[in-house]
């Protein structure tokens, strides 16, 4: 037997350990390749962890009496009974980790407000990376938003905020979800602020979060939601917000 494989069965006697599947010499044994292994303790508590995870998130439910013999019938529990063997333990183990993994991705995707909000930041850094971070480089609200037109279905809400402290720069279109969005681009001292504004994506009121070093705040608007982007302070990136949606409506 290999190291390797050597490794993936005492794994594989771990998760049978907290599962209670061992017999208690068997058991004891286990616990002490546990206590002189790091590696094997970090896995029993990953196991723990998951395992109280599912009982949180997702209780059991019973099988249907039909499934249940097609289920010991595949993982070859039947046969186990009458004669134990690692083999069905392995498969037993294995595919409770499977259906474990898929509940516990379950669990942690991120949900579609989420999922957009990594898309605005992820345009947001490409932008900052690139030699313009704009497409329309332009002060007056009167030339930024005609700009969209023809590239969009529809022109955003333009806003000047250079009396609050946040200067017009530009404008470009980003990509959110599969889907071409205009973005707005402000500068307030040396730090730019990206304004997405993605159609048929509501949010729960504002959204307020920190992802990758960066503040993003996000609220809904006639049928828009608007999320903002940048590596200033959340207060100052609230106080953006708020500027721009106490604005008037431009005629």
């Amino acid at each position: 037997m290999t190291n390797e494989s050597a490794a993936d069965e005492t794994r594989l006697l771990v998760h049978a350990a907290v599962d209670g599947e061992l017999d208690p010499a068997n058991a004891r044994a286990v616990e002490r390749q546990i206590a002189a292994d790091p590696a094997l303790a970090a896995e029993r508590a990953q196991v723990e962890t998951l395992r109280r995870v599912l009982r949180e998130k997702l209780p059991p439910r019973p099988l249907p009496p039909h499934l249940r013999p097609r289920i010991e019938a595949a993982v070859g529990l039947q046969r186990a009974r009458s004669r134990p063997s690692w083999q069905a333990l392995a498969a037993s183990v294995a595919v409770a980790f499977m259906v474990a993994s898929a509940s516990t991705w379950v669990l942690v995707r991120p949900a579609p407000g989420d999922r957009i909000a990594e898309a605005v930041v992820d345009d947001h850094v490409r932008a900052l990376m690139a030699s313009q971070p704009i497409d329309v480089a332009a002060s007056d609200r009167h030339t930024v938003k005609p700009w969209f037109n023809g590239r969009l279905a529809q022109a955003p809400r333009v806003i000047d905020l250079a009396p609050q402290g946040f200067a017009l720069v530009g404008g470009r279109i980003d990509v959110v979800a599969g889907a071409p969005v205009p973005t707005l681009v402000y500068r307030h001292r040396q730090h730019l602020i990206s304004l997405s504004a993605v159609r048929a994506a509501s949010l729960p009121g504002t959204a307020r979060r920190e992802m990758r070093g960066y503040n993003l705040i996000g609220w809904n608007d006639g049928g828009v939601a608007y999320w903002a982007v940048s590596d200033l302070g959340a207060e100052e990136l609230a106080g953006f917000a708020r500027a721009f949606r106490a604005a008037p409506v431009e005629q």
